[in-house]
């Protein structure tokens, strides 16, 4: 393991500590403001705490510009020959956008389920089904193979979302986790989104673009429904500061940074046990608690989530041995 992929797994821990926590936030700042006017706050609060970075960064590359000036035109006459499609997907604002519409369309879903369930621990949960996500729609638009193990960690996690979420029958299976479920979806379809164009492209920049776009999204969505309550961001300041510099400044960050030198499916692994401190941070800081069928789906959805994770082939390799 280089050293790179250790810094990059280090990075994607921290960012999975983040986010579970920031479950607790995100149920807390439910209480006074809308699912919207919660995300354009601390969306904005994101972006505008990455640029000092984005400043730190531009004056290095100026004086690294002094040294490469001859580098620099040589790449830039390739750049101006390659086709317009890649020229595109190589542009930081057009693959941080494309990310923006994803994290907005995610974080949104996100928390309408939490405004809805007003559980962080079975929210961090059933948002964790990305894990298994992750591979099945790489195999869908990317042509990446699925094996048995990917299948097999599918069906595990479906049982676990059942046990969890359906106690009575399907009729027991109420809003929120649908759109949880549907968040899961497009949090995989981020990742594949971030590994697949994001990786050339400085994470500090990709991370602002994608920050800003979701911030404005999500102003435009809550000055449509005359959400906006300064109040109630107020009295909730505390969730949403913690939201905006911890979970998006920081975290979405780390996870741009992480990607760069941990492949797909094994950073979703790691960034899954978001799920594991959804459930601590909510036990701790709000006295949730579930029932032993609760804590059995949470397991069998975590067990999914691990053995996604298996090489598809390992089993074969044992045969074959």
């Amino acid at each position: 393991m280089t050293r790179q992929e250790i810094i990059g797994m280090a990075c994607l821990t921290l960012t999975a500590l983040i986010w579970g926590f920031a479950f607790v936030s995100q149920v807390q700042g439910m209480e006074s403001m809308t699912p919207l006017f919660f995300n354009a706050s601390r969306f904005t609060l994101g972006a505008l705490s990455l640029i000092p970075l984005l400043a730190f960064n531009a004056a290095r590359r100026r004086g690294e510009a002094a040294q490469e000036s001859t580098h620099q035109r040589e790449d830039g006459e390739a750049s101006a020959a390659a086709p317009l499609p890649v020229r595109l997907w190589s542009n930081p604002v057009v693959v941080g956008v494309v990310c923006g519409v994803f994290l907005f369309l995610a974080s949104t879903l996100q928390q309408y389920g939490i405004a809805v369930g007003r559980s962080a621990g079975r929210a961090g949960f059933i948002t964790a089904l990305y894990i298994v996500m992750v591979p099945l729609l790489a195999f869908v638009f990317l042509r990446r193979r699925v094996g048995v193990t990917t299948l097999a960690s599918v069906a595990v996690a479906v049982v676990g979302f059942y046990v969890l979420c359906v106690t009575d029958g399907f009729g027991t299976l109420t809003l929120a986790d649908w759109l949880l479920l549907f968040t899961a979806v497009l949090f995989a379809a981020h990742i594949l989104v971030i590994d697949v164009w994001g990786s050339r492209i400085d994470p500090i920049l990709l991370s602002f673009v994608q920050f800003a776009t979701t911030a404005l999204l999500s102003w435009a969505g809550s000055l449509v429904e005359g959400s906006v309550d300064w109040a109630g961001a107020a009295d909730a300041w505390i969730a949403v500061v913690y939201a905006g510099l911890g979970s998006v400044g920081v975290a979405y960050t780390l996870q741009a940074v992480g990607q760069r030198w941990v492949p797909p499916t094994r950073a979703s692994l790691i960034m899954s046990l978001e799920s594991f401190f959804s459930v601590v941070g909510g036990a701790l800081l709000l006295g949730e608690s579930m029932t032993p069928r609760g804590y059995l789906g949470c397991a069998l959805i975590f067990a999914g989530t691990l053995l996604a994770q298996l090489p598809d082939d390992m089993f074969a390799r044992r045969r074959q041995a």
